[in-house]
C-alpha cells in the first residue's frame, strides 16, 4: 500500500530567536554605556548649590577628600607642590580651569590653602564643584 504524499510546505522564517538576540545586544549596549561616564576626581560628598552650572572647557580637577588628602586628576599630591604640578599641566594651555572638588566635611582652612596656591598661577580660572540642588517650592 502506498502512502499519500504530503503537500510541500513553504519554508518559514521564525523571527522570535532574532528578536531575542537583538534584545540581548540592546541590553548589552545600554548597560555598557552606563560605565562610560567620565570621573576625574575622587568620590566626595559635594555640597549643593542652586546656581551650579556645568563647565565645558578642559579642566584640571583638584580634589580634597573627607580625610583631607589632596589629589590632582586622581593622582596624590602635596599642598606645597600644588602650584608647580598645576603649572606643569597647563604649560600648553593659554587658559585652564581648575576645579576644586572638596568634600563638604573638609575644614575650611584646607580649602582656602588650596585656593591660595592656585590663585598664584596667572592663567588659571578657578571653579568650585557642587552638585545642583533641586528647587522645591
Amino acid at each position: 500500500m502506498r502512502l499519500p504524499e504530503e503537500p510541500d510546505l513553504p519554508p518559514q522564517i521564525n523571527i522570535l530567536p532574532m528578536i531575542d538576540v537583538i534584545f540581548a545586544i540592546l541590553v548589552f549596549f545600554i548597560v555598557s554605556s552606563l560605565y562610560l561616564t567620565r570621573s576625574e576626581g575622587l568620590p566626595v560628598n559635594l555640597p549643593g548649590a542652586k546656581t551650579a552650572v556645568v563647565q565645558k572647557a578642559k579642566q584640571i580637577t583638584v580634589s580634597l577628600d573627607k580625610e583631607g588628602k589632596l589629589t590632582i586628576d586622581s593622582k596624590p599630591a602635596q599642598l606645597n607642590q600644588l602650584k608647580t604640578e598645576i603649572e606643569k599641566l597647563i604649560k600648553t594651555e593659554s587658559n585652564a580651569t581648575v576645579i576644586i572638588n572638596a568634600d563638604k566635611t573638609v575644614e575650611h582652612g584646607q580649602v582656602v590653602d588650596v585656593i591660595d596656591q592656585l590663585r598664584q598661577i596667572p592663567q588659571v580660572q578657578l571653579a568650585i564643584a557642587a552638585k545642583k540642588e533641586s528647587i522645591e517650592n
